[in-house]
């Protein structure tokens, strides 16, 4: 069984065909499903969705896109719509300095308080960085020193000094589709050295769609295709990939082995 641990179910691409998009999945043996949000107006869908589906999963937070927009967002907001039992994870949220589609210090103080809640619920907070891995370190570090907290890096794509810092925090890491591009050699050096006991897999569907499906809308089933590039690329079996990474899921993400 694979765990898809990062999809966008509500998304245009995803939602429209959700049940069918669900139904291939199983058929490709993925047995669980984590649904991610990425703004306030999202979380009534998303965890609706998770009450429907046994095997799907839910997340509440903000994407750094959105950080602006949701700068009144306060603590407690968050924690209570992460009781939910069908809540899992924090986030997704963190930086992102490539679109800047946020102030840079909004974005850093939405990150720390979504580490705040992670730290006092102990769910897991999903984590969103790109061209911010000098930042994104120095505020985890930094939190990391005031209480740990459960965290994963979602569709790692950064540098390897970057995946040792993660890891030396305690953290783990996912990959999506990236690392089965053509032009993903430094992932897949990476890829290939990562601890098994901190690795998932993941989608973030509709998007990054991994070979063969390049340039379809991606779907959770298309992780199987991910794990399957992975093991290889590790001199794994596949079996034995699927095990281990769907056991870090359930390890990380506890709210969902209960």
């Amino acid at each position: 069984m694979l765990i898809d641990s990062h999809c966008h179910l509500e998304y245009e691409g995803l939602v429209e065909n959700q049940r069918e998009a669900l139904a291939r999945a199983r058929a490709a043996g993925v047995g669980g499903f984590l649904n991610i949000s990425t703004r306030r107006s999202e979380w009534e869908r998303v965890v609706g969705t998770a009450r429907r589906e046994n095997d799907v999963w839910a997340s509440v937070g903000i994407h750094p896109h959105e950080a602006d927009a949701h700068e009144d967002l306060g603590a407690a907001e968050l924690h209570d719509a992460a009781r939910d039992p069908r809540v899992i994870g924090i986030g997704e949220t963190g930086l992102d300095y490539y679109y800047d589609k946020s102030d840079r210090a909004v974005q850093q103080a939405l990150f720390r308080m979504h580490i705040g809640v992670a730290r006092e619920t102990g769910l897991p907070i999903i984590i969103h960085t790109r061209d911010a891995d000098a930042d994104t370190a120095a505020i985890l570090a930094d939190e990391m020193g005031k209480g740990a907290f459960p965290a994963l890096i979602h569709c790692f794509t950064a540098s390897r000094d970057f995946a040792r810092a993660v890891l030396d925090l305690g953290l783990s890491i996912s990959l999506s589709g990236i690392v089965t591009f053509k032009n993903a050699r430094e992932l897949q050096e990476i890829a290939k050295d990562l601890p098994a006991d901190r690795l998932l897999v993941e989608t973030d569907s509709p998007f990054l769609a991994p070979v063969p499906h390049r340039g379809k809308p991606c779907e959770p089933a298309f992780v199987r295709n991910t794990a399957e590039f992975l093991a290889d690329l590790r001199g794994e079996a596949f079996e034995r990939l699927a095990e281990t990474t769907t056991g870090n899921f359930f390890r990380l993400f506890s709210r969902a082995a209960a």
